[in-house]
């Protein structure tokens, strides 16, 4: 997120831009640096102080990694008696690694250049995040820039999808469908009969969309979202794989002016409150988006048709929603459930036993429920 108005003194009489994805409060000083160690930076950040490096990049990327591998040291495992609480104190140590290492940063220059020695060419990773670059000069957290150059790549790359047979590239701020156990569900349920029109509400990249006109045969399908991020990003994916005419994007909040026989929506799965805009796609404060959804689908459904939710469970391990939550939110967006279908997610954090969250992802489920209006 930029604020035009976060000028920092950086202590050579003037005053620069401080730019930062997350909700974190800018730092009160920036100082200019050329070489120091990790423990001085954190000490700096510890006071609200920014430490801009302007020597060797590779030297800088190895502060970083000092910094993490203290931080990391320092920290304690979420398990806890009381689990809401045990998420709850993961979430702020999170937060609070975060806005310690993001104490650490770089100026960028005019045309998105980074003028330090060996320092890698960033003018394309930045113009992914931020569009066409101007000539105002900027400061950056070192750990920011390091993830927008590994997330440009992944999206040149691209995200192989068996089930699309194609690939899906997600920019930074556009959450990438790693996960594959919830398009499988979407490729497992029975279609309503005479399914001609279907929605995508939070399309994010469009691999929903996608997969509803390549291989499930929708005819037509109108995807919808409010990330201006997303909607670009759905629209270029849609077009690379040929389904631009089978698949309109509309920039709104959950549905579009119609009906339809097939309304999915794939909402973020944990009750909480996001701290960048990338975890918007994980985080729904207060349920809202899961229940803007569910209350509203029924009166945009046709006849015979069917609204599919689909969701973790994860939250109700951590304690986060109560077990009987959906069921009550159903009852009162006057849904029935005619089918779920279920599976066990083969993701790299739900294997990891090392993972703060173990406890709870070890016994996580994705579930894909068929509802109808009543």
């Amino acid at each position: 997120m930029l604020d035009k108005y976060d000028l920092i003194s950086t202590g050579r009489h003037d005053e620069l831009p401080w730019r930062n994805e997350s909700t974190q409060k800018p730092p009160k000083q920036a100082l200019f640096v050329h070489e120091t160690n990790a423990d001085t930076v954190l000490k700096n950040a510890r006071e609200h102080i920014a430490s801009v490096w302007r020597g060797d990049f590779h030297n800088a990327k190895q502060v970083l990694a000092a910094m993490k591998k203290r931080l990391h040291k320092n920290s304690t495992r979420a398990a806890d008696a009381d689990i809401q609480a045990a998420f709850h104190r993961h979430r702020m140590q999170q937060a609070q690694q975060s806005r310690l290492l993001n104490m650490l940063a770089v100026e960028i220059g005019a045309g998105f250049t980074l003028d330090l020695p060996r320092a890698p060419d960033v003018r394309a990773a930045l113009n992914d995040v931020y569009g066409q670059a101007n000539d105002t000069p900027f400061l950056l957290p070192l750990n920011q820039l390091l993830g927008f150059i590994g997330a440009h790549e992944w999206h040149k790359k691209g995200v192989d999808i068996p089930a699309l047979g194609g690939k899906i590239h997600v920019p930074f701020g556009v959450f990438s469908p790693l996960r594959g156990e919830y398009l499988d569900l979407l490729m497992q349920a029975p279609l309503p009969e005479s399914c001609q029109h279907a929605f995508d509400i939070g399309t994010g990249s469009g691999v929903l969309a996608a997969l509803l006109a390549r291989r499930r045969g929708v005819p037509h399908i109108t995807a919808t979202d409010t990330n201006p991020r997303a909607i670009t990003c759905a629209r270029a994916n849609l077009q690379r794989l040929g389904l631009e005419k089978q698949v309109q994007i509309e920039a709104v909040d959950l549905f579009p002016a119609a009906r339809a026989d097939l309304i999915v929506c794939n909402p973020p799965w944990l009750p909480a409150k996001p701290t960048s805009a990338i975890e918007a796609a994980l985080y729904d404060p207060g349920s809202a988006m899961l229940q803007g959804f569910l209350n509203g689908a029924a009166a945009h459904l046709n006849p015979g048709g069917e609204a599919w939710l689909i969701i973790s469970d994860l939250a109700e391990h951590l304690h986060l929603r109560a077990p009987e939550f959906l069921s009550q939110c159903f009852q009162t967006a006057s849904l029935n459930v005619i089918d779920i279908l279920h599976t066990k997610p083969q993701h790299q954090k739900a294997l990891n036993t090392a993972d703060p969250l173990a406890f709870a992802r070890t016994q996580e489920t994705t579930y894909l429920y068929r509802l109808r209006a009543k």
